[in-house]
């Protein structure tokens, strides 16, 4: 059995409409320091972000969680972003930002695996419950973009 390692994470959301409260919680970004891992799952449920937000555009919504992803992996589209410390990529994309309601990032206990597609990586499912050791509460937190 592996050795278990702490872990921040923090929830991916889209919020078309800040007003009424809605999300649609699309994906989570892992860090783990001592297994030096930092890693990204995004799942876009067009359908179900269509129903919250007719008039949205998802072309311009994938852009960004492309975004995200090229920060997290380090890639050179992100530019200077790309090229900072896992730690600062990490702690630069789930710093709260003015426009949006304030967010955090969150601590949890789990076997950090070295892996591109670690199998304890939380996977969220259509009715927004999760797999693994959170529950749905705290799925209901995160990074808003």
């Amino acid at each position: 059995m592996s050795e278990l390692s702490a872990f921040d994470y923090a929830v991916l959301r889209v919020v078309p409409h800040v007003e009424r409260e809605e999300f649609l919680n699309v994906g989570v970004i892992l860090f783990c320091r001592p297994r030096a891992f930092l890693g990204v799952r995004i799942r876009l449920d067009a359908p179900r972000l269509l129903a919250l937000a007719p008039q949205i555009d998802l072309a311009l919504v994938q852009l960004h969680l492309d975004q995200v992803r090229a920060v997290v992996e380090g890639w050179a589209e992100a530019g200077a972003l790309g090229q900072m410390s896992q730690s600062e990529r990490f702690h630069w994309l789930t710093t709260p930002r003015r426009a949006a309601p304030p967010s955090r990032s969150h601590r949890c206990t789990a076997a950090c695996a070295t892996t591109r597609r670690p199998r304890w990586m939380i996977s969220l499912r259509a009715k927004g419950s999760c797999k693994n050791n959170l529950n749905s509460q705290d799925v209901n937190r995160g990074l808003i973009l």
